[in-house]
Formats: structure tokens, C-alpha cells, sequence
């Protein structure tokens, strides 16, 4: 089966209405054209559909989403690191993403990405416990479940955003 044919998922769709944000905020598409095509986006079904709807526009500059959902062209390495990044949040709260970011989030934007993620987690739920007096330390029994969704969404390149986060560090 061709990779057009595929069928496509609502975060692969993303990228794509993303993509027409910046287009009509740059001026390429009027009002109409924008609204048209993110309404023929958000109901594209293969990735022949969600192809169309961009292909008289400029790359964007970020990286290009693959035929299996994955950001540019992060290796298995960088998947485990990701993962790890996310991993190390429970055990030593907001410092071990903070060196995934620092160390390996130099040489990979898929890495810095996730340690990015994690580390804004961490310090959200630091937040959350600073703010709340110590009270707010029962919601770390929930970190550990959210870090491994997170880590098995790295594993398998994807992206992942935990839920109500602060995003302090971009």
C-alpha cells in the first residue's frame, strides 16, 4: 500500500493546521482559502489528503512530520533518551530532565523537546507543593504513571504534552 493511502490521525493533522496558521498569519492565504482548507485538514483522512492541502505553500521551518506521526528524523537512540529524560522526573524531580535538556537537548532538538516537557512538569508539580505547603506532594503517586506514558510516547517518537503544565522553559 502507498504511504498516501495511509489513513491519518488527529495529531498528524496538527502539524498541518499549524502549518496553515503561519501561512495565513504571513499573508500567503486570505481568510476564506484559510478557512477552506483547515476545514478540508481537519477532515482529511490518508495522508494523500492532508498533503493537498499545503503543497502550493513554503517547508515550514519546523520539522516535517513522517508517515508514522514521528517529528524529523530522530534515531532509537534519541528515543531512549527522550525517554529517559521523562523517566528520571519521578526519581529526581525536576534535576534529571534538567540534565537531559542541558546535555543531550544540545545535540537533538527530538531530546530537548522531551526534557523540555518533563522539566516543566517537574517544576509544575514543584509548584504545585511549595504553593500548597506539602499537601500538594500526594499528586506525585500520579508522576509516575503520566512519566511512563510519556516514555513509551518518546520510545515511539512521538510527542507528548502533560497536562496542565506551566510551560516556563521553552
Amino acid at each position: 500500500m502507498p504511504a498516501g493511502a495511509l489513513r491519518v490521525s488527529n495529531a498528524e493533522r496538527e502539524p498541518v493546521i499549524e502549518r496553515l496558521k503561519q501561512a495565513y498569519a504571513e499573508g500567503r492565504l486570505d481568510h476564506d482559502e484559510f478557512d477552506m482548507r483547515i476545514h478540508l485538514a481537519m477532515t482529511a483522512k490518508t495522508y494523500a489528503d492532508l498533503a493537498t492541502v499545503t503543497t502550493d505553500l513554503s517547508p515550514a521551518p519546523a520539522a516535517s512530520v513522517g508517515a508514522c506521526g514521528r517529528t524529523g528524523e530522530s534515531t532509537a537512540r534519541e528515543h531512549l533518551l527522550a525517554a529517559l529524560a521523562h523517566g528520571s522526573g519521578p526519581f529526581t524531580a525536576f534535576v534529571g530532565p534538567l540534565l537531559f535538556m542541558l546535555i543531550s537537548g544540545r545535540r537533538s532538538p527530538f531530546i530537548r523537546k522531551h526534557a523540555v516537557e518533563a522539566l516543566n512538569f517537574q517544576l509544575t508539580l514543584l509548584a504545585i507543593v511549595v504553593v500548597t505547603f506539602g499537601v500538594g506532594a500526594a499528586l506525585y503517586a500520579v508522576t509516575w504513571i503520566i512519566a511512563a506514558i510519556a516514555a513509551l510516547a518518546a520510545l515511539a517518537g512521538h510527542r507528548f504534552h502533560y497536562p496542565f503544565t506551566l510551560r516556563l522553559i521553552h
